[in-house]
């Protein structure tokens, strides 16, 4: 996948949260130029760090980026995408998106951009906490949707593989369907785990303490992220019911085998 020659990238970033921030500082440190527009004023923020902050998203268009990198949460992807008057783009820009469900944004951005506009679906599989001391080893998922310009998608690509990450290259379909069984499930024990508000003990084993650290890291984060990873993953309510079963499964076992052992004790008696 290396490209020898890679080009430096002008790559404009909508949506300036932590998660773009994150992803903004290791960028400039490889020597690429980087715009963002946002809903909040990051204007500051940007100065320090010699970032170009656009008020106005038709002036953030009018930049003639390279890149424009879809930094958005889930559900506010597609208002985000109306909102772009894109007949303002004066080159062809390559679009990606960073969103932890991938088959929606695939095909938001198939219906709403152009043709001559190219498309990659990525899902870096890591964040400011897992990614804080680096990005080496750290998975990076991608999907070459629409690629006209392969040259420049290589090299958007190269910024994560010269940091190390597994770069792994799989369809949307896959990924939503692997997420649904691993990202999602993950957040739906972490959130139960909260609601049942369980906290260290005296006498944790170390299994307990994995659990609380889940439940920690997991109510950090928005419940509009974890109701996209529902709502956007057709895969989400198949393993939803999975687990409420397996759960009902569980509990089953452990009343039969209590009723057995009760019942054999009586006839002992």
């Amino acid at each position: 996948m290396s490209s020898s020659n890679p080009q430096t990238l002008k790559i404009g970033i909508v949506g300036f949260g932590t998660f773009g921030q994150f992803l903004a500082k290791t960028i400039i440190k490889q020597g690429h130029t980087i715009t963002t527009t946002s809903r909040s004023d990051y204007s500051n923020l940007c100065l320090q760090m010699g970032i170009h902050f656009f008020r106005d998203i038709n002036s953030f268009l009018d930049a003639e980026n390279d890149v424009i990198l879809l930094c958005t949460s889930i559900l506010s992807l597609e208002e985000v995408m109306r909102s772009m008057p894109l007949t303002r783009l004066k080159r062809p820009t390559l679009f990606v998106d960073v969103l932890s469900v991938k088959e929606h944004p695939r095909d938001l951005l198939l219906r709403m951009l152009p043709g001559e506009l190219d498309i990659l679906c990525t899902h870096p599989m890591f964040g400011p906490v897992s990614g804080k001391d680096g990005w080496k080893d750290l998975t990076f998922m991608y999907d070459k949707v629409r690629i006209q310009d392969e040259a420049k998608c290589l090299s958007f690509l190269q910024i994560f593989e010269t940091e190390g990450c597994r770069m792994v290259e799989m369809s949307c379909e896959e990924h939503d369907k692997a997420a649904a069984r691993s990202q999602f499930i993950t957040h739906t024990i972490g959130r139960a785990l909260g609601e049942m508000d369980i906290k260290s003990t005296p006498i944790d084993t170390k299994g307990f303490q994995t659990l609380v650290q889940l439940k920690e890291t997991t109510m950090k984060c928005s419940f509009d992220l974890y109701n996209g990873l529902f709502t956007h993953n057709r895969f989400a309510i198949q393993e939803l019911e999975n687990l409420e079963h397996a759960l009902f499964k569980v509990k089953d076992m452990l009343v039969q085998r209590m009723k057995e052992e009760q019942g054999q004790e009586k006839s002992e008696g």
